[in-house]
């Protein structure tokens, strides 16, 4: 049977789509992040390179389409990446579960550079960057209390959080989540006992004392901070939940909307791990097994795994320089992003 030039042209044209997206199947599964415990923290810095890192497993880079790792083996000071930040001179520091390492552009180096002459010496400067301890948890003895270390682009120094541990309880005010530099100059710290804050001259402090919590009622336990477009700061809870505080006074969000998991016979909004802002202004909460909360200034909305959300923790919200929100998600791990109605998987 012979084939007229018409039925060629379409076959193979035909066979030229197939091939094609084979190829962009291929390359798509392989920018498939291969982390296991799940998507920590992300970054995509000025040079158009995009940042991952996991909770166990070290980092990851994408750069011109392809995937490259980094473990302790390539300069990480340890495979837990807990948060990216690009500085005001290009340089990338990761903030590792010990430690810290940095990115010139070149090669990842273990920063082990410390200054600790001037722990009450606290001074706010544009573009600083903040981290936790060097421990996993608590303190070592060189830094003595409960602190954070500040960055002025030419030394990192060690400063002490106005905060005390009780014995037994050195774990309690250890920084657990990004800090935050808000629209009045003040930067926020959140640490497992409390969310502290510094102006330039004094600190706000926002712990169990303050809300009146105790053992019937829950604890604090921060995750994730976050200012809206508003100014309003929003503080994660492992446990109590969403706080918000506009400057005068706190409220439970969650308890306001009635998503404890005592109120809602689903999921709730009780154990919340990060938050985050689209340009619409909606507010969005990634929790540990409740899928993905949006809060649009009038009703809260739940998206779970029919919905896209593949993952039932979600360790981080990022937004990109697009403006798009990523979901970064544990078990199974993975970058999401919502395309308006549902969450297709990223990377």
């Amino acid at each position: 049977m012979k084939l007229n030039k018409q039925r060629l042209f379409n076959l193979l044209y035909t066979l030229l789509a197939i091939i094609t997206i084979s190829c962009n199947q291929s390359q798509s599964n392989q920018l498939r992040l291969k982390y296991t415990s799940g998507i920590h923290s992300v970054l995509e810095d000025s040079k158009g390179n995009i940042w991952f890192g996991s909770y166990n497993e070290g980092l990851g880079l994408l750069h011109d389409g392809k995937l490259q790792y980094f473990t302790t083996e390539n300069g990480l000071s340890h495979n837990q990446v807990r948060n990216i930040y690009e500085d005001k001179n290009g340089v990338i520091w990761f903030e590792c579960g010990k430690g810290l390492s940095t990115y010139d552009g070149q090669k990842l180096t273990v920063y082990t550079e410390r200054d600790y002459n001037s722990k009450n010496e606290w001074k706010l400067n544009d573009g600083d960057l903040w981290f936790k301890g060097n421990e996993i948890e608590a303190y070592n003895k060189l830094e003595g209390n409960p602190g954070v270390y500040q960055y002025d682009g030419e030394k990192l120094s060690y400063r002490t959080l106005p905060v005390h541990t009780k014995p037994g309880h050195e774990n309690h005010y250890s920084i657990s989540t990004n800090f935050v530099q808000s629209k009045n100059g003040t930067v926020w710290f959140g640490s497992y006992g409390a969310v502290i804050g510094y102006n330039g001259s004094d600190f706000k402090v926002i712990n169990d004392s303050l809300l009146g919590l105790n053992d019937k009622t829950g604890h604090f336990h921060a995750r994730s901070i976050m200012e809206d477009s508003k100014g309003n700061l929003w503080i994660a809870n492992n446990g109590i939940g969403v706080l918000k505080y506009d400057g005068k006074k706190i409220i439970n969000f969650t308890e306001q909307q009635k998503l404890k998991q005592k109120d809602n016979n689903g999921n709730s909004l009780d154990k919340v791990f990060s938050i985050g802002e689209d340009q619409l202004g909606n507010i969005w909460f990634g929790t540990a097994g409740s899928g993905v909360w949006r809060y649009d200034g009038k009703s809260v909305k739940n998206f779970s795994i029919e919905d896209g959300v593949a993952s039932k923790h979600i360790w981080t919200i990022y937004k990109s320089k697009k403006g798009e929100l990523w979901f970064g998600g544990a078990n199974p791990s993975g970058v999401y992003r919502f395309n308006g109605t549902s969450f297709e998987r990223k990377y």
